[in-house]
């Protein structure tokens, strides 16, 4: 992969393949429509359960899954949608947030409490959670992810900051 030079012609630095037009407008509706994308998201997430998992199972061409995280401040259980990649038997997750400044809230949840339920189709289990921090598995898990649905490279391009990512192991007696 190249570096990715901006519009303006200077050298950013950051790896990148294709930027998608999909994953440009999905950047920005994080950045800049953020109570639109939330709404979307909740709303696709609601129908997904509704249905048991067995309809709105992808988004944009990309298989999605429900994350069910309890709430850091709260305590109540928060549900989000996100794209599925599998690592063999587990799921890896990514605190893109569309390429946003900040992670998302699910990802501040996800870390606080250390654990998860999660949906894929009719099947649901409890998962625990290990944030990745050596750079060869991040590496490794970042094709993985970028493999599973090309717009996190997109993301990455037009973010600063690293996106964190996650494994999830189903846990123990699920």
């Amino acid at each position: 992969m190249a570096a990715d030079t901006s519009e303006t012609g200077k050298q950013t630095g950051k790896q990148t393949g294709k930027l998608t037009l999909s994953g440009r407008f999905n950047h920005f509706s994080s950045v800049h429509l953020g109570g639109v994308s939330r709404f979307y998201g909740r709303l696709h997430g609601r129908l997904y359960e509704r249905f048991g998992g067995t309809r709105l199972t992808t988004l944009q061409g990309s298989p999605v899954f429900r994350l069910t995280v309890v709430g850091r401040k709260s305590g109540e259980p928060r549900p989000v949608m996100l794209m599925l990649a599998r690592d063999g038997d587990d799921l890896l997750v990514s605190g893109s947030n569309g390429g946003h400044p900040g992670a998302p809230n699910w990802w501040k949840n996800l870390v606080a409490a250390g654990k998860a339920d999660v949906r894929v189709g009719g099947d649901s289990w409890a998962v625990d959670v290990r944030v990745v921090t050596e750079d060869a598995e991040y590496q490794r898990l970042w094709r993985i992810l970028v493999a599973a649905y090309p717009n996190f490279e997109t993301y990455q391009a037009l973010s600063d900051r690293r996106f964190p990512i996650a494994v999830l192991h189903r846990a123990a007696g699920n």
